[in-house]
Parts: structure tokens; C-alpha cells; sequence
């Protein structure tokens, strides 16, 4: 009785340690993978966000334009996220303007060449023909030779011109201004004008008032004069006139020099400084514009501070408008 007893507490006490056994087997591989689970995902972390760092010192680094310099602070994913969408839109702001810019440069010597072309040809027509006979003609050689002369002149206004252009963008030609009065600037412009005007029964308009002063450069002032009254008296209608007025503005002077001709069309505006473009392209060559005198006139005018507009109505006229400095 007593061994019986002995054995079945035996098996108890033997059941309830392997029960025992079981559960501490089980907390140690509980305990086990726990850690491996945290080891593993702070590894995973630790490995991820190197990576986010290494992008974001690259992003930061190449927005910068500078080279590696160190570890940058670590950021959250959220943050390299805008940064690197931020970087992503400034390049392709920066692709955008530089097929812009390569667009420009084609059209640009495109239209060099052709302004080029078509005085170099005339000039090689003319003396083909003097060599082929036409210099022993006394009723050709002089008239072609005149001509020739004629296009290496318009040859030498485009290079002028180009070389004005250069300076000006590059400052090396700056500007020499001064207290002047705009009233006898406009005058002396139209004056060295008139003969062109009286061509065409064009009438001329200095509605400046007396004493109107400006600070600008006396020179550059008449080239900027000179080009735009030109336009006016080259393009405007027959018969027509030119009217210069200024504007007080406070501490700027708001020139305008308008017509009464055809106008622009409106898809034309806002190309109309740029090099060599031209509204009417057949009739500026024949009068032997060099295409880059309201380029020019644009330098010159924001060289001395200003911003220079065009507004047009076709059939009505067209009116440039620009300021300069007031001078006291």
C-alpha cells in the first residue's frame, strides 16, 4: 500500500517538473526570439537610415555645389522626401532652361548667318560680274561698285553692332551718365532725323517738356533716340508722325516714343528685343537694318536702371515705353 502510494506521487512530482521543464523551455525561446526580433529590426533601421543619410548628404551636398563635407544631420524619411523632390524640381527647372538656352544659341547663329548671307552673296555677285567683263563697262562698273560697298557697309553695322552688344552684357562698355535735359536730347535726335522723316512726309513730335532732367548717358541716350525714332519713320505710315513725351514718375522718368503706323501683331511683342528678330523680315533687310538695334536699345536702357515695354494695336500704332533715372 505504502509502495503503491510512493509511485503515484513519484509520477506526479515527475509530471509536474517536465510540466515545468516545458514552460521554462518555452520562455527561454520566447525570450530568445524576442531578442533576435529586436536585434534584427534595429540592424534593419540602423541600415535603412544610413542609407536616408547618404541620400540626403548626396542631395544636400549636390544642391549645394559643394563636395562631401561630413555627415549631415539625420533627417526623417518625410524630410528627405520633400528635399529630394525639392532637388528633382530645381533640376528640371535647370534642363528646361538649358534647352532653352540652346534653342537661343541655334535660332541665334541661324540668324547670323543669314544676315550675313545675304550681303556677302550680294557683294560676290557683283564682283563676279566686274572680273567677267562688267569693270571695262563704264555703265556697270561704278553703279557695282557702289553696290558692293553698299553691303560691306551693312556688313560692318552688324559687327559693330554684335560688338556693342558684347560689351554691354559683359560691363565692360558702362555707362558715363550725367545731369542732362531730356527735351534737348529728344530734339537733337530728331534733328540728325529730319532728312529721313521729310522722306516719307513723316512729322516729327518732341513733346517733352523744357527742362525735363534725367541722369543718363548723353550717348547712349541719342543711340537709344536714334534707333526708335528710326523704327517709327522706317515703319510707321506715310504721312504719318512720331511723338516723344515724358512722364514724371517720382523718382523715374517714363519715356514714350509712339506712331501711328500699322502696329504689331500681338504674337510679336514679346519677342521684339531679342537679336536679329523682325517683324517684317524681307522689308527691314532691303532698308539694311542690322536686325540688332532694339536689342541694343534694351541694354542700354536697363544699363542705367530701367525696363523698357511695347504695346501695339495693329492698324492703330505702336508705343515704346522705358524709364530713366530722375535727376534733380
Amino acid at each position: 500500500m505504502v509502495a503503491g502510494l510512493a509511485a503515484v506521487a513519484g509520477a506526479v512530482v515527475l509530471h509536474f517538473i517536465a510540466h515545468l521543464l516545458a514552460w521554462q523551455l518555452l520562455a527561454v525561446a520566447a525570450t530568445v526570439f524576442a531578442v533576435a526580433f529586436l536585434a534584427s529590426r534595429l540592424l534593419v533601421k540602423r541600415f535603412v537610415q544610413e542609407r536616408v543619410e547618404l541620400i540626403h548628404r548626396t542631395v544636400h551636398e549636390a544642391r549645394s555645389g559643394r563636395g562631401t563635407t561630413g555627415a549631415a544631420p539625420p533627417p526623417d524619411l518625410a524630410r528627405v522626401g520633400e528635399e529630394v523632390g525639392a532637388w528633382a524640381e530645381e533640376k528640371r527647372r535647370e534642363v528646361a532652361e538649358l534647352k532653352e538656352r540652346e534653342r537661343f544659341r541655334r535660332e541665334f547663329i541661324g540668324n547670323l548667318a543669314h544676315e550675313l548671307r545675304t550681303p556677302i552673296f550680294s557683294i560676290q555677285g557683283y564682283i563676279l560680274t566686274l572680273l567677267e567683263g562688267g569693270l571695262e563697262d563704264p555703265k556697270v562698273n561704278r553703279s557695282f561698285l557702289q553696290r558692293a560697298n553698299a553691303g560691306t557697309e551693312r556688313m560692318i553695322r552688324i559687327v559693330e553692332d554684335l560688338d556693342v552688344i558684347a560689351r554691354l552684357e559683359s560691363g565692360v562698355l558702362g555707362t558715363e551718365s550725367g545731369r542732362m535735359d531730356l527735351h534737348a536730347a529728344v530734339g537733337e535726335a530728331m534733328e540728325e532725323l529730319r532728312k529721313q522723316a521729310g522722306a516719307r512726309r513723316m512729322e516729327l513730335r518732341n513733346g517733352v517738356a523744357e527742362e525735363t532732367w534725367v541722369h543718363a548717358d548723353r550717348d547712349r541716350l541719342a543711340q537709344v533716340f536714334s534707333n526708335l525714332v528710326g523704327n517709327a519713320i522706317h515703319y510707321g505710315r506715310e504721312g504719318g508722325r512720331c511723338t516723344v513725351q515724358a512722364f514724371d514718375l517720382g523718382e523715374q522718368v517714363l519715356v514714350e516714343v509712339a506712331d501711328d503706323g500699322p502696329g504689331i501683331a500681338a504674337e510679336h511683342l514679346p519677342r521684339l528685343f531679342e537679336r536679329f528678330y523682325r517683324v517684317g523680315k524681307s522689308r527691314a533687310r532691303n532698308e539694311g537694318g542690322s536686325g540688332l538695334g532694339l536689342a541694343i536699345v534694351k541694354h542700354i536702357v536697363e544699363s542705367h536702371g530701367g525696363t523698357i515695354t511695347v504695346r501695339s494695336t495693329e492698324g492703330e500704332g505702336t508705343t515704346f515705353a522705358f524709364t530713366l533715372p530722375k535727376a534733380r
